[in-house]
């Protein structure tokens, strides 16, 4: 008998019962159109090789062929708000100085002393010069050489040949990307169809109001991965269960670099062996749990609030609520806003590194950077929250950087948020330990609940394959 065709398998790896479309179908105000359109693509069922985690010539070849030639989010604009306002980042052997010019653009210099070769700054803030902490080798904000002491003695040296190196700077949304590569898709193209889909929920307009990261002892891919899927939720985070669909996710492939997991909250696991538990009983669970709401960041908002009326569901009733204290807590008309925009974890994926999520309540970003090598990551989680109508937005909170023994939950501006990062936590170093002592090597991937996964590596594999 005859194998049937992989590709069919595309409508049979679902979880029975009401899928994502199903859940959004039933509820009061429908999302956009894309959030409903089925964009799965069957992408095999191969094993992925656990060398590629934790080997040094794959991170070696990661380092010279995949990251110089992809655009990197790097700062947000609110990271530097005026002219002279500087932003360091640093990733795989590459320092970037980030700068706000007087003209309020933006570019992105090699912080390196073109002299002896010191990083010229270490941090973030405000500079009218950049002076090299050396010998005082200094230079303007936009690059070109301000004075070098001694100046006689380096006749072989002009202005021209003295500017910092400088790199390509991409906007969009609020985030400020850098790209080491002069050639290559702009930030439209390599973000599509982000752009579209993001437009009504305008992070441009929010601004970061908690930003904490952690030095974890895994590879970089490894953590991300972990926030790839809904899949380990039941096994990781069961105190979610009572208010998440998990296995009810969905999982599109949207463009060559971005993918995203729908997972709907109000809603029980189809894990959770009783269905017929109160529908006050899921939102006292969800309010209690749940790390993104907004009534955790609106000191106005009270319990009554959240009190499940006679003949509505916890969903229904969940997407009123964030209805009322978002318009309260932000401004602005969210009468028409669906469930699904106010309450679900829409979590996109950039390649290779950016994890911003969708809707309209306060948004987590995510990003992940090798720190310093194949073994270490620095994973960064910030929270970004709309500035209310007729206010300026603020300042960025600058990043809270935990110590080795310090926990996600040790941070109290990440609320309950911290604890669920901390189960995560407990996973990740025995992963890359795993994978390094695993027998047959192999990694292997769901069809439909990791496929953002193997898509990831896909991607990947373009860029380590391409011609130099």
């Amino acid at each position: 008998m005859a194998e049937a065709d992989p590709r069919e398998r595309m409508d049979i790896a679902r979880c029975p019962g009401p899928g994502w479309e199903d859940i959004l179908a039933a509820d009061d105000i429908q999302p956009p159109a894309f959030m409903a359109e089925d964009r799965y693509e069957y992408l095999g069922s191969e094993p992925i090789d656990a060398s590629r985690y934790y080997s040094p010539e794959f991170f070696a070849a990661e380092k010279a062929k995949m990251w110089p030639a992809v655009w990197q989010f790097a700062t947000r604009e609110e990271d530097l708000p005026e002219p002279g306002d500087y932003v360091t980042y640093d990733n795989v052997g590459r320092s970037y100085l980030i700068v706000r010019q007087d003209d309020g653009s933006i570019r992105a210099f090699h912080n390196v002393c073109l002299h002896r070769g010191r990083k010229l700054k270490t941090d973030c803030g405000s500079a009218e010069k950049f002076v090299c902490p050396f010998h005082a080798f200094t230079w303007n904000t936009d690059g070109s050489l301000n004075s070098i002491p001694c100046r006689w003695d380096f006749g072989h040296l002009s202005d021209e040949q003295m500017k910092l190196p400088e790199v390509s700077v991409a906007r969009w949304g609020g985030y400020v990307f850098v790209r080491d590569a002069d050639e290559g898709p702009d930030i439209e193209e390599f973000l599509a169809p982000l752009p579209e889909f993001f437009r009504q929920w305008r992070h441009e307009d929010c601004s970061t109001i908690a930003w904490v990261g952690k030095v974890v002892k895994a590879n970089w891919k490894i953590v991300m991965e972990a926030f790839m899927e809904s899949y380990h939720a039941y096994a990781t985070h069961p105190q979610l269960m009572p208010f998440t669909g998990d296995a009810n996710a969905a999982y599109h492939v949207l463009g060559d670099h971005v993918n995203v997991n729908y997972t709907p909250f109000g809603t029980i696991s189809p894990h959770v062996q009783q269905h017929d538990l109160p529908q006050q009983w899921i939102v006292d669970e969800f309010v209690k749990y749940n790390g993104r709401s907004a009534d955790n960041y609106d000191p106005e908002a009270d319990d009554s609030a959240f009190q499940v009326p006679e003949g509505m569901t916890a969903r229904q009733m969940l997407g009123a609520a964030m209805r009322k204290t978002s318009a309260r807590a932000f401004g602005g008309d969210y009468s028409n806003v669906s469930e699904s925009e106010l309450l679900d974890a829409l979590v996109y994926n950039v390649f290779p590194n950016f994890a911003p999520w969708g809707g309209f309540m306060p948004n987590i970003v995510y990003r992940w950077r090798p720190w310093p090598d194949e073994n270490a990551c620095l994973m960064e989680v910030r929270v970004l929250s709309r500035v209310p109508e007729g206010k300026p937005r603020p300042p960025s909170v600058p990043m809270h950087l935990l110590g080795e023994d310090e926990k996600w939950s040790d941070a109290p501006e990440l609320g309950v948020l911290g604890g669920v990062v901390d189960q995560d936590m407990e996973n990740m170093e025995l992963c890359h330990e795993g994978l390094k002592a695993s027998k047959n090597q192999r990694v292997e991937l769901g069809d439909y609940q990791e496929v953002r996964i193997r898509h990831f590596h896909q991607v990947l594999d373009r860029y380590l394959n391409a011609a130099d």
